[in-house]
């Protein structure tokens, strides 16, 4: 199971950051549309935004999977040591009661757009859905991951990796 959780997160985390570089083509198309044929587009903003918004919350998964969140170990440097464990275990615990609670409110946000047909005030008229829904499958998977990382800390043990890559 801890593997399975690990393999969503990668492909959602590396789905993310095409997804980064995509938003980063269309406003480079936005701005030569805009400033050379003087030809605005209607959708490049729109669809820019709901990007970043699905990138940002599909990559937290991937990032903590990866140890890449911010981490400040000064009183207990040793990962071998209970106390490393528990305190990290307790960061981790703090992380998924976080996720849980905008998993609970985000699906809640996102039922009442779904069954209200809820649309933004654009152009495009974009169901609001379609962004409502990246908070509650964002931290979905990062509540996945943490319970995964505790199975870990646990189990294999944290990597000192983080202590030699100077990442602390």
């Amino acid at each position: 199971m801890i593997k399975l959780i690990d393999q969503i997160s990668e492909i959602t985390g590396r789905f993310a950051a095409w997804m980064f570089f995509a938003v980063g083509l269309f406003i480079c198309y936005e701005v030569f549309m805009r400033h050379v044929f003087v030809a605005p587009t209607i959708w490049v903003d729109e669809t820019a935004r709901i990007m970043q918004i699905w990138a940002a919350y599909l990559a937290g998964a991937f990032a903590l999977k990866h140890r890449e969140m911010i981490v400040i170990d000064v009183a207990f440097r040793d990962p071998h040591t209970t106390a490393r464990k528990s305190v990290e275990t307790f960061s981790l615990l703090v992380i998924a009661i976080f996720c849980f609670v905008a998993v609970w409110y985000g699906f809640e946000l996102w039922l009442k757009a779904t069954l209200r047909g809820h649309t933004t005030d654009s152009y495009l008229g974009t169901p609001k859905w379609l962004t409502h829904a990246s908070i509650w499958v964002g931290f979905g998977l990062l509540l996945l991951q943490t319970f995964a990382e505790i199975v870990k800390v646990w189990t294999i043990g944290i990597p000192e990796k983080d202590l030699m890559d100077g990442a602390h």
